[in-house]
């Protein structure tokens, strides 16, 4: 990684009396520090929506602690599935959403049919997830602002979390060949302020601390009283096809940073600033340009990121994912349900599953108001960061699949107005029963649509085709003959960074997994034992 050339722009560690291995290892830190952590915390926000906080509460009211190794399994699920979609944005350059129409877009053989029996088809099944989510997003919020603003309807909450999503998505665009700083930023406030509440509402009611950590375990509870659909129910919310675009999506992005330049005068600055803000607002009504790179018609034609720009990113992009799942959304997830079950699930207390509504009024009632506060605080914050985040991969979804060049203002209105009309007839019409309803319904949609993202992913990521890397030979000394001189350049090689046997086939498990479950699921709604 040293031989990058943005590594030079870093303060240099040499005046410290430290060893080369320490000092590598800071170095190494810096730079992940300053430059690689974000796209971690933006993936992690799908794993803990309000749709994973109705599972949640579900799972800790009706079981206590004894699904808590769901959760865990979960994690780790999403953990190899976001690192897949990780490796693949930055060893081809490409997103998720984009290798698949260069796979079924212009097959030697029967492109038609591929196009419209397998290309649209997904994209339409991409396009319901994308809706699902956001729906999911907008319902959660509403009863958030319903239970700190009890004046509020459920409808003027729906349509107030429409309205400021798009007001902040207006002023940044995260799809940017670099990161937009500020919107990681502001996201990763929004899923600090979360954890931060969960910590303090868990802290403030009675823990069985050997019974949670007995849950990580696995038990028989998993397949007793309905606890195998309730099981399903977790993974289902917890691993959303929305963020495997996404990642994929932003693990293009170049992270390292431009040289440093000189500093410019006062009114230079105000003169760039109007610039600017002018050349933002209009790129944003402007449609979203196509790479040259995207007209290959196959994988084999078409060239991958460098191999300086991989090592640069690669391994930074897993650690962040792996650090911000298993330290943020395991987490969250873990706290809630711990929090259900602490409230609900013990004699003093009726234990019928528990929705959002019903844990904030106990919560009131037990803790007191202060602390349903912070629960309803805490689930406004993950509805916003989340449907921040699922309207940007709408954007990715719809570029990608059919390359639908419109402005990102008016595809993020379209993502909204899919999710916001369902919403609002629901609010209106059948109120928080039927809130809680679509929200249960919302991650039943998403669990059935995951097994056909999942499986394209990780057959991209398995091919070497695909994953291959061009590494230039160092050139041989130049060699004078009559007086001539010829430099002789050897030819370079292709590294594959194709996913090893092991990958693969947990890769594949998980898939297989996925789709039993699934059955599973449908299979007991038919016969009328779900819930």
């Amino acid at each position: 990684m040293s031989e990058h050339p943005s590594f030079s722009t870093q303060p240099s560690f040499d005046t410290l009396n430290m060893p080369s291995r320490p000092l590598r290892w800071a170095r190494e830190a810096w730079i992940h520090i300053t430059r690689h952590v974000g796209v971690g915390i933006i993936c992690s926000v799908a794993y803990f929506d309000p749709g994973n906080w109705s599972v949640d509460l579900q799972a800790g009211s009706d079981y206590g602690y004894k699904l808590l190794f769901v959760v865990l399994l979960s994690g780790i699920f999403a953990v190899i599935l976001q690192g897949l979609a990780c490796k693949l944005g930055v060893v081809t350059g490409l997103d998720l959403a984009a290798h698949c129409r260069l796979l079924f877009h212009n097959r030697s053989r029967h492109p038609k049919f591929c196009r419209w029996f397998i290309l649209y088809p997904l994209y339409a099944l991409s396009e319901v997830a994308i809706i699902s989510t956001d729906l999911a997003e907008l319902l959660g919020s509403a009863i958030a602002l319903n239970l700190l603003f009890p004046k509020l309807p459920l409808w003027g909450g729906v349509l107030l979390t429409a309205c400021d999503v798009l007001l902040v998505l207006a002023f940044a665009n995260p799809l940017h060949g670099r990161p937009v700083r500020s919107f990681e930023l502001m996201i990763g406030i929004l899923v600090l302020v979360v954890l931060i509440c969960m910590c303090i509402l868990v802290s403030r009611v009675q823990v069985e601390w050997d019974g949670v950590f007995k849950g990580f375990l696995p038990s028989k509870a998993l397949f007793q009283h309905g606890g195998l659909y309730t099981s399903v129910g977790i993974l289902g919310a917890t691993v959303m096809p929305h963020s495997l675009f996404l990642g994929s999506a932003l693990a293009t992005q170049d992270r390292a940073l431009v040289k440093p330049t000189a500093l410019p005068s006062m009114s230079n600055i105000r003169a760039t600033e109007s610039k600017g803000l002018l050349r933002k607002l209009s790129d944003l009504f402007r449609p979203a340009r196509v790479e040259t790179s995207d007209e290959s018609t196959s994988h084999a034609d078409r060239p991958n990121n460098s191999l300086s720009f991989v090592k640069a990113h690669l391994y930074h992009a897993i650690v962040d994912l792996v650090v911000n799942l298993l330290g943020l959304a395991v987490i969250i997830n873990s706290l809630i349900l711990i929090l259900a079950s602490a409230v609900f699930h013990h004699p003093g207390v009726q234990t019928d599953s528990a929705d959002i509504s019903d844990a904030y009024s106990i919560l009131s009632d037990i803790v007191g108001r202060g602390a349903a506060t912070i629960f309803a605080l805490a689930l406004l914050c993950s509805g916003q960061s989340a449907s921040l985040v699922a309207t940007v991969a709408g954007q990715i979804v719809s570029e990608g699949f059919i390359r639908w060049r419109v402005s990102p203002v008016m595809r993020r209105l379209l993502t909204r107005l899919l999710g916001l009309i369902p919403s609002m007839v629901v609010a209106v019409a059948v109120g928080e029963d039927g809130i809680n309803a679509m929200l249960v319904a919302s991650q039943v949609v998403l669990s059935i649509v995951l097994p056909f993202i999942v499986l394209p992913l990780v057959w991209l990521t398995t091919s070497r085709t695909v994953m291959r890397v061009y590494a230039p030979a160092p050139t041989r000394p130049a060699q004078v003959e009559n007086g001539a001189e010829e430099k002789d350049v050897a030819e370079g090689e292709y590294l594959d960074f194709s996913n090893g046997w092991i990958i693969a086939g947990i890769g594949y498990v998980i898939w297989a997994v996925i789709v039993v479950a699934n059955g599973y699921v449908l299979v007991t709604l038919i016969i009328g034992k779900g819930s």
